[in-house]
This record gives structure tokens, C-alpha cells and sequence, in this order.
């Protein structure tokens, strides 16, 4: 199929342009087509999430396995009752303080949602997006609309219109194009259960900001999934968010950390590989200190030689760390890297998210150190 690409104009949703794009893909997701759009996390591939047949096209563009749950999306407060069968008190703190956010809430399913959605589970994920180009399209839509994120599945996330066709195009109706994503990682994933709230998925809703909202127990279910059985929650498997390079994860603190990310990359280039860098500032001074070649300045983000470096932001911000991290991700795979090299930040706060993907994206037994 060809797709179609519309566009709402930077900081203008409201124009007559950006509403008439808006308008065309409400139009494709009522007729039961597929339409990418951003969120404020990452751009998902949405279709009627009370249409089975229109769930089913997700699966087959994305390639995804049908026991992997979809997230569904609402863009005004009176759709969740066409999604969840009931809504908890402790949900709707959550919904009360973090929504329309990044957060994903596991609630019990309403019957008239498919169980392709929900992988045959009695509990399905809801979330309303804070992102202006989202909610303008699901009020328009008029429907709920289940989307996971709009790449092959395994794949690194997108965070551009670009990085959705680089995996989709001409096999999905639309790419809503409305600029960056803002958070860059996918939403918090909580199951409210009675007593306690279990984080399935870490995201930029963060452990300390759930402990301050809900009144029992807060956790973390950290073991990740690999099993053709229905995946409690989106994003559970062990392969996920990946990179066509292979992933290198380095621990520890400063300046410790500096030398063991050069050890790797030095180790790397002599194994023969082209060596892709996940670079936070102030990483670059040891980097070009420590390298057994030398790196030429003016091609330290462009790559030189065997080693091509990402500006990934500041360590010690680890919300830009999450923003970029798919961006960078991509950069360094079109560049024809073999391996990347990338710190592992601290579970604590956004951290926790950005570790949690970069896990997933590669595999426990891939650690420099």
C-alpha cells in the first residue's frame, strides 16, 4: 500500500492545515485503517481498538507476535468506559494526578474490546496522552485506539515521523507527522492492585512519583519475559527496542566508568568491528584521552576511522538521556556500526527507564564489564 504522509505544522496544530491533517487520519482510523502519530513518548501506529479486524492489520505491519498486549489510548475521560469494566479508587488517583501523561494503567476489560488487544488477558492497558497532536486526533477519531509503537517489532522505538517510515512505510494508511517526540521512552506500565502497585514497565512516570500518589506498596516486577504465553504487559520481552548492532553495556560510576567505556571500544575496534558510541557529555575528553588512536576533532560526532560517537547529553540529566536514547540508537545503526558501546545509568528516577530499555535492547550476557 502507499502511505500517506500528513503533516501538522511546528507549534501551529491549530492551523487550518495541521486540523485538515488531523481531520484525514481520524477519517482513516474510523474506516478501520492504520495511522502513526506522535505521543509525548514515542510515536505509535494506532488503529480502532473496538475494531478486531483493524487490530489485526497492527500485528501484520509491525510483525508482531500475538501475545504481545496492546496500550489503548483515549483522548477524553468518557471513552475509558468503552475500555475498562471498572475503575478502581486507587486508579483514579493515579488517573487524577498523572493523566493525560505517560502513564499506562492495567485495568479490568470491558468485553467489547477484542481479545487480539489484550493477548486473552482480563486486563487491558490504558493511557491518555499528554501530546497535543494525540489528543486532537483521538477526539476527532472519536474512538479508542490501540497503538504500540510504530516500528517492526524488536526494533528501536521512533521518535520521528522519519524512523516510522524507515520501518513502516508501505505498509501502514498514514504517518501523522508532528515533529520530535518530547520524553523519547514509553510510558510507565502500573497494574493497581488491592494494597499495592506493581510497575511492569519503568518509564518517565517514576517509582518516587507513584509512592507519593498511591496509598499501599509500590514495586517493581523487574523479570523480563521470553515466552510464547501472553506477556502480562506491552514491552515485557527480553528482545525489545533493539538496535541491527549489537549492544555492549558498560556499569559503574565515574571516572571508572570512562575507563571501562574506552577499555570496550579499544577492545572492540581490535576485534575488527566499527564501533558505534553512546557518549554522554563529559564522556568526550576520556574518550579522545584514553583511545589507542587518536580521533580526529572535527569528525568526533561524525565518526573517524573505525569509531563513530553519539552526543548522547548530559549524564547527570537523565531525561535527556531518555529523549535521545532511540535517536541515538538509530544514528549510530545507519552509520553501519557493528557494536555499540553505551553506559548503563543508575535505577533510580527516569534512570530506571533508560536502563530498563537499554536491557531489553540487548541481552545480559552482552556487558563490557
Amino acid at each position: 500500500m502507499q502511505t500517506l504522509r500528513l503533516t501538522v505544522e511546528a507549534g501551529n496544530p491549530e492551523s487550518r492545515a495541521s486540523r485538515a491533517a488531523i481531520a484525514r487520519a481520524a477519517e482513516i482510523l474510523r474506516a478501520g485503517g492504520m495511522v502513526a502519530f506522535p505521543t509525548e513518548t514515542v510515536y505509535g501506529l494506532g488503529a480502532n481498538a473496538l475494531d478486531a479486524a483493524a487490530v489485526g492489520r497492527i500485528f501484520g505491519a509491525k510483525e508482531r507476535p500475538r501475545w504481545d498486549p496492546l496500550i489503548v489510548h483515549i483522548g477524553e475521560a468518557a471513552m475509558l468506559e468503552q475500555v475498562a469494566a471498572e475503575v478502581s479508587e486507587d486508579a483514579r488517583r493515579l488517573m487524577d494526578a498523572f493523566w493525560p501523561g505517560p502513564l499506562t494503567l492495567l485495568l479490568p476489560k470491558h468485553p467489547g474490546v477484542p481479545e487480539s488487544v489484550t493477548a486473552g488477558l482480563e486486563k487491558v492497558g490504558a493511557r491518555m496522552p499528554a501530546h497535543p497532536v494525540a489528543h486532537a486526533l483521538l477526539v476527532a477519531a472519536g474512538v479508542p485506539v490501540a497503538a504500540p509503537s510504530a516500528n517492526r517489532f524488536g526494533r528501536i522505538s521512533p521518535t520521528t515521523a522519519a524512523h516510522v517510515a524507515e520501518d513502516l512505510d508501505g505498509r501502514i494508511d498514514a504517518i501523522l507527522d508532528g515533529g520530535e517526540t518530547t520524553h523519547g521512552v514509553e510510558s510507565t506500565v502500573v497494574d493497581v492492585r488491592e494494597g499495592e502497585c506493581v510497575i511492569y514497565r519503568p518509564g518517565m512516570i517514576t517509582l518516587e512519583q507513584l509512592r507519593s500518589v498511591c496509598r499501599g506498596d509500590v514495586k517493581f516486577r523487574t523479570e523480563l519475559e521470553e515466552s510464547e504465553a501472553a506477556a502480562p504487559a506491552p514491552g515485557m520481552g527480553v528482545r525489545h527496542y533493539a538496535p541491527r548492532a549489537r549492544l555492549v553495556l558498560v556499569e559503574g560510576f565515574p571516572p571508572g566508568l570512562h575507563v571501562a567505556l574506552i577499555d570496550e571500544v579499544n577492545r572492540l575496534e581490535e576485534a575488527g568491528e566499527m564501533v558505534g558510541v553512546m557518549a554522554p557529555e563529559g564522556f568526550k575528553a576520556a574518550l579522545m584521552a584514553m583511545r589507542k588512536k587518536p580521533f580526529d576533532p572535527r569528525g568526533f560526532t561524525m565518526g573517524y576511522d573505525t569509531v563513530h560517537v553519539y552526543p548522547w547529553g548530559s549524564w547527570e540529566k537523565p531525561e535527556e538521556l531518555a529523549q535521545k536514547l532511540y535517536a541515538g540508537l538509530r544514528w549510530l545503526d545507519a552509520a553501519g556500526v557493528t557494536a555499540i558501546v553505551c553506559p548503563l545509568p543508575e535505577p533510580v528516577g527516569i534512570g530506571a527507564a533508560v536502563r530498563d530499555r537499554l536491557l531489553r535492547a540487548g541481552s545480559r550476557e552482552e556487558f563490557g564489564v
